[in-house]
């Protein structure tokens, strides 16, 4: 099974030039924890998480409204493309430890995006043969959180948030 046909589309987006205000609304209207950051030709330009805008909130003393998302955004991005197969999603959440991965077409725009929620709905127990119905098997999808689950140590001190890349 491919990506696209297992990914979230459409996507909710934001800009870097909204405030951590604008992103959480589009959290709170689109039922996401997480929304990719994309320019003004759909590139994915970082990622930004609920965790990151309540972190911001605590860690500056300020209101939403005046904190960038520019400022707060992951800018390390991990991706995959819709033709690639669950298996690379899986892949690319493990070693990056990431639990949401933004899906590209071919021309480097964002087409939609795959969740660990989607891979676990959608996993399927081995078959015959130790064949996967469709690529997802539920061992697999475990291994995959648990790889995601480790905690993160940066200097010897817990990171500073659950996805990889936060500045």
């Amino acid at each position: 099974m491919n990506v696209s046909e297992l990914m979230t589309n459409p996507v909710k987006t934001c800009t870097t030039a909204d405030n951590l205000q604008r992103a959480a609304q589009i959290m709170w209207e689109g039922d996401c924890g997480a929304v990719p950051v994309v320019d003004g030709e759909d590139s994915v330009v970082g990622m930004i998480t609920d965790r990151d805008i309540c972190m911001a909130a605590y860690t500056r003393g300020l209101a939403l409204w005046q904190m960038q998302v520019s400022d707060t955004m992951s800018k390390e991005v991990h991706q995959i493309l819709a033709s690639d197969r669950l298996e690379a999603a899986e892949d690319v959440m493990k070693s990056a430890r990431v639990r949401r991965v933004p899906v590209l077409d071919g021309g480097g725009r964002l087409v939609g995006i795959v969740s660990m929620n989607d891979l676990a709905r959608h996993a399927q127990p081995v078959v015959g043969r130790g064949h996967k119905a469709n690529g997802l098997s539920l061992g697999s999808v475990a291994r995959t959180l648990a790889a995601i689950c480790e905690p993160h140590v940066a200097d010897g001190a817990p990171a500073a948030g659950g996805e990889v890349g936060r500045p």
